[in-house]
Parts: C-alpha cells; structure tokens; sequence
C-alpha cells in the first residue's frame, strides 16, 4: 500500500511500447490487462479504472496477439518503430492537458531516459500524477524522475490469476481501438486494420508522412518570470545563495542584496516573509561583506567549496521540515539547479522555485522554475533600473545585527562576527575540518 490517497481511486493510464516490452514467445496476450490491474490492486490501487494504449509496428504483430489484446478493451496503435517513443510522448502529454490529477501513469518502455524522462520530469513538478515504470532488460536509473514503483515487465505478467475469457463478438469495450498514426486512420475490426495496414494508400503514408520521430520537448518553450500564484504570493521564502558561482559585484555594498532581492520578488507579486542564507568560505570572504549582509538579516553559512552544494540542499531539506508547501526557493547558483532537481520535496509537494545564475546555462535544468534571473540583472529591479546593485549612502544607518554567522562544520551558531572569527581560530573548529559536515545535530551557540 502506498497510502489511501485520492490517486488510489482515480483512474490509471497505461502506455505500452510493444517494441520494447513484447508479449513473451508462448505468453497468450489476453492476461496482459488483468496482470497489470492485478499489479495495481496489491498496491491499494483496487477501484481505478484502468486504460491500456499499445504501441508498435502493427504488421510485425501477429493476428491472435491482436485479437486478444483488443477482446480485453486494449487499444492498440500502429506506428513505424523509430516513432514509437515519440508519439507516446506525445500522446501523453496531450492525455495530461485533459486529465488533472488526481491520476496514475504507467509507461512500460526501456526509452524513458534521456529527453523523455528530462521533460517528464519537468511536467511532473507542474502537474504531479503517481508515476509508475516497468521496463524488459534494464530499470531507469534516471535520478531526476521521481516514481512510485519498477517493475520487470515479465514479472508483471506473471502476476497470480487466472485467463480471463475471450468478450464475445461484438462486445469489444469502446477503448479497443485500432489506430494507424501514420494516416490518422481508426476502426474497430482487426479484419479492417489488416487490410488497411496492407493497402497502397497506408505504405504511402507510412513512408512520406509517417510521424516525427523527434521527441518534442514541451517544457523548452515554457515562458519564465511568471507572476506569483494566489497561494505563493504571500507565503514565506527562502533563499540559498552560492556566493562562490554568484559574488557580490566589486564595488558595491553588500547592504543592498536583500532589498534587491525583495524588489525583484515584489515586481512578481511575492510579498511573504524572506529568509537568505548565503554560503561561502568565510576566509574567502572581506569582512565588510559579512557585517553588510548580518546587518539586513541575512544569514552567514561558513562551508568549504567541495561540500557547499550539498549542504545547501541539507539546509533547504531541513528548512522544509519547518515550512511546508505552499511555500517559495530561491536558488542562487550556476549548477545547484541541477542536483536540485533530484530532491523529491520539489517533485511531490507544492514548493515554488526560482533561480538566479551568473552565467545563463547552456542546457536547461530538469528544475521547473516560475522565475529566472541573470544575478546582476536581478538587482535592475530598483529605482533606478541600474543594471548594478545600489551603492549604499553614506547616509545610511547601518542597524543592529539581524543575522547569525554560521559554521556549518561545526554546526555552530554565532551572533557576532567577532566571536564568529573566534570560532573559527579555535583548535575545535581547525579538527573538524578534516572531517564530514555534521548534520542534525543539537545545534550550539557561542555567546
């Protein structure tokens, strides 16, 4: 059981890639939708109406094969072979337009990885539906995609049960279809597919006009910079910022990134409570950075380059267990987008991401973000519509400290830079060094 969520009760869609995963040599193909509804049900799946789309080279496939499949309310598609992935695709992404979750999707193929499950994976941070996979020679190891379960695709059919009998003529449900993407030609007789599959017209076809076999990526077209949803507009925000792939430009105060940072979320309609914790080494970093930034309330995490992705993406996981979705991240880095995309929090709840970057990439991340900016363009959001960050006034009062420096080595807070420094000097701090991060520990701070 996966738990008793409306997923459980909704309806569930199959897409088959007969190329891939065949019946096997002596395997009668009527069992093959009881085997996968009785696959589901074992997971709590028992009320979900199920539809199957089977996808091939039709003539490759043999008559009873086809006949079994259709007397069982599968509905099968012909293809020419190199197409077959990309108008699964397709389709799917048409059936996800019409179909809002709650809703489960089964693809049984070995061509998942690669552009596939990178846009999948995308759309699955937009609209998430329970995704499972089943595959014949090797399981997806993509880390991006997140799903419920693998199967072995002969395991699945050898799921326990009994064949079920053949429906009698004429009592075919109205999903046993068969389709010719190639001519976008349908009917409900295996005797007029044949002779369709067979005919002059069809070959034509198949040859001049046969389906694209390029998958189309439909999340590469996504528009960014969209204004903040009703539920995000004024929920709370945090902020990861790299300070090594995004530093502060030379020349100008630090005492400027959070109210930049602000104005930018507010021309977007984001007016909740924002936290920021920047990472770096603080021996990398001028002290009057460190003041700068404590002074508006931004938080110091002192780490070392070769570990500082990965305890952003701890600081992000524990900020998460204190503030669930609907909520909103910031993530400022050239290359944290990427191995963000592997965090679940992001694929199966309601967390908004935006992202900031020094150089655009080359190749878009599997993250789905709302917003998107250069990190100097992003402090042109000002009064002045600069294309720098605002030098601060000699006017300006500097208030009382409203961040911590933090040893995120150690696990150790400071209110002070000095003690902060003190910390840092100390022989406790100089053996941690030579050791892993702590992680979620009590945490301690140094008065």
């Amino acid at each position: 059981m996966l738990g008793n969520d409306a997923a459980e009760t909704s309806k569930i869609e199959v897409w088959w890639d007969m190329k891939d995963c065949p019946i096997p040599e002596g395997y009668d193909a009527r069992p093959v939708r009881p085997s996968i509804e009785r696959a589901f049900n074992k997971l709590g799946y028992s009320t979900c109406p199920v539809s199957i789309t089977a996808y091939g080279d039709q003539n490759q496939t043999p008559c009873h094969v086809l006949r079994g499949l259709s007397s069982t309310g599968v509905a099968v598609v012909h293809t020419i072979s190199e197409s077959t992935r990309s108008v699964m695709h397709r389709d799917m992404v048409e059936w996800r337009g019409q179909n809002p979750p709650p809703a489960t999707i089964l693809i049984i193929s070995d061509q998942v990885e690669g552009d596939f499950s990178w846009d999948l994976a995308r759309l699955q941070q937009r609209t998430r539906y329970h995704l499972f996979l089943a595959y014949s020679s090797k399981p997806c190891n993509d880390l991006f995609l997140l799903r419920y379960a693998n199967w072995r695709w002969e395991k699945l059919l050898e799921e326990e049960g009994g064949t079920p009998p053949l429906v009698a003529t004429g009592g075919l449900s109205s999903a046993a279809v068969f389709y010719c993407k190639s001519c976008n030609f349908n009917c409900q007789s295996l005797k007029t597919v044949r002779k369709h599959l067979s005919s002059y017209k069809h070959g034509l076809e198949d040859a001049i006009n046969s389906p694209d076999s390029r998958l189309l990526c439909v999340t590469k077209t996504w528009a960014k910079n969209y204004p903040a949803t009703p539920e995000h507009a004024t929920a709370k925000m945090h902020v990861l910022w790299d300070m090594n792939d995004s530093p502060i430009p030379e020349g100008y105060d630090a005492c400027r990134v959070r109210p930049s940072i602000e104005r930018a979320f507010k021309e977007l309609g984001y007016t909740g409570p924002v936290s920021i914790t920047a990472f770096a080494d603080q021996k990398q970093t001028p002290d009057h950075h460190l003041l700068a930034l404590s002074s508006t309330g931004v938080f110091f995490a002192h780490t070392l380059p070769w570990v500082l992705h990965s305890r952003m993406i701890t600081n992000f996981e524990e900020w998460a267990e204190d503030n669930p979705a609907p909520a909103t991240v910031m993530i400022i880095s050239d290359r944290l987008g990427w191995r963000m995309s592997q965090s679940s929090l992001l694929q199966k709840s309601n967390y908004n991401c935006l992202l900031a970057y020094s150089v655009r990439p080359f190749v878009k991340p599997t993250l789905l973000t709302s917003a998107e900016w250069l990190w100097e363009s992003l402090f042109a959001v000002s009064e002045t519509k600069r294309h720098t960050l605002q030098k601060c006034s000699g006017s300006e009062m500097v208030v009382a400290s409203t961040g911590m420096f933090y040893c995120d080595l150690c696990d150790c807070h400071c209110k002070s830079l000095d003690d902060f420094k003190k910390h840092l000097s100390r022989e406790e701090h100089t053996h941690e060094v030579g050791y892993p991060p702590k992680t979620k520990r009590t945490r301690k701070t140094d008065e």
